[in-house]
């Protein structure tokens, strides 16, 4: 028999077997974290009417917000006053066919915004969309214009999150694949993809480098407060790397925390520290088939659907959790809502004013969990 048939079926009497087991079996059952306080679940929930997907979330340098990129390429503003939600800019104008709250066939038409960061000196609010790149809009939204929208001569298929050092007048921001797009995520992660990269934009010089290369879905970044070293998220790797910018270790990468999940963005408090935002935890199962490639390489051919899929990452069900770290990588605080009663599959959490305020790439709404 063809090696590849060979392998083929020995995914599916693989799947097979999983699929008849019980979610309580150990293959599913999502490990406990150490201290970890099941709380989450009691997190006031805002509904984002007509929408779905607040990936990111960033307040203005007055305070107002947040702001929110949703699934149909817009990018919306919370009025705390009147609460409700307003459109605040778009990344294209080529809007006709976006209508639908969820389409991802759309995506590259209607443009789905990522990453979000303000420019504190001037209010311009920049935005990670994953296929129309790095983009920019002003204080009083509108259509976005580009920044940068291709590398080394070849365009950006999965811009993902932004920094900025306003000191260096930099912007650091992910490029997730090389080969796949936003939607295809499920597909970057079963076939082991590392083309993910970390780059840097120099606003005064219009250079774009390269800083880091081979990441396995570059997700998350964060700057340090002393600027000495960005953060970048490695989702499939379930870690967080760390590349020092200034001192002794200049030019030089670590391993800042290894995560009992997959990381999505990360976001520094005004003390320094890192909360971090898991898109689900890693099971026995999802880490093995994770971590040989052969399997997800051949669950991918298999007539089995995204939600399927999906459900085989997560380990069988929605939850959500977020983890503190001080700025040398220590854990200093983990929230959970393990049974996913009201978070699931959070994207980023940004701590403001004693508040998270807690987003989800799937979910109709976003939630505020008190300090």
């Amino acid at each position: 028999m063809n090696p590849k048939l060979m392998l083929i079926a020995a995914t599916v009497a693989v799947l097979s077997m999983v699929l008849a087991l019980t979610r309580s079996t150990k293959l599913f059952k999502l490990p406990p974290i150490p201290g970890s306080l099941d709380l989450l679940h009691t997190s006031q929930i805002i509904q984002v009417t007509g929408a779905v997907g607040p990936e990111s979330l960033a307040f203005d340098p007055n305070g107002d917000g947040p702001y929110t990129g949703v699934a149909d390429g817009r990018i919306l503003k919370w009025d705390q006053n009147d609460r409700v939600w307003t459109d605040f800019a778009v990344t294209t104008s080529q809007r006709k066919e976006c209508v639908s709250p969820f389409a991802p066939e759309l995506e590259h038409v209607c443009g789905r915004p990522l990453g979000l960061r303000f420019e504190k000196k001037t209010g311009d609010l920049y935005i990670a969309d994953a296929y129309l790149g790095l983009q920019v809009v002003g204080p009083a939204g509108g259509l976005a214009s580009q920044v940068v929208k291709e590398v080394e001569g070849q365009r950006l298929r999965f811009t993902n999150d932004i920094d900025i050092d306003e000191q260096k007048d930099v912007i650091y921001f992910t490029d997730s694949s090389t080969i796949f797009h936003r939607r295809q995520f499920m597909s970057s992660i079963l076939n082991g993809d590392k083309t993910g990269r970390l780059l840097k934009y120099d606003k005064s010089s219009k250079e774009v480098t390269v800083l880091l290369r081979g990441l396995a879905f570059a997700n998350g970044v964060a700057l340090s407060k002393d600027h000495s070293f960005v953060l970048v998220a490695e989702t499939t790797s379930c870690r967080i790397l760390r590349l020092w910018l200034h001192g002794p270790n200049a030019g030089n990468k670590d391993i800042f925390a290894e995560l009992p999940g997959f990381p999505d963005n990360v976001r520094r408090n005004s003390k320094g520290e890192f909360w971090v935002a898991l898109h689900a935890k890693r099971g026995l199962f999802t880490k093995w088939f994770v971590s040989n490639t052969w399997v997800g390489k051949s669950l991918l051919r298999l007539p089995v659907g995204f939600k399927r899929l999906h459900s085989l990452l997560v380990g069988g069900k929605a939850h959500a959790t977020a983890i503190k770290f001080s700025d040398k990588g220590e854990v200093l605080q983990v929230l959970e809502d393990c049974e996913g009663k009201s978070m699931k599959f959070i994207s980023e959490v940004e701590e403001k004013d004693g508040k998270l305020w807690i987003g989800s790439v799937l979910m109709p709404f976003l939630g505020i969990y008190n300090l």
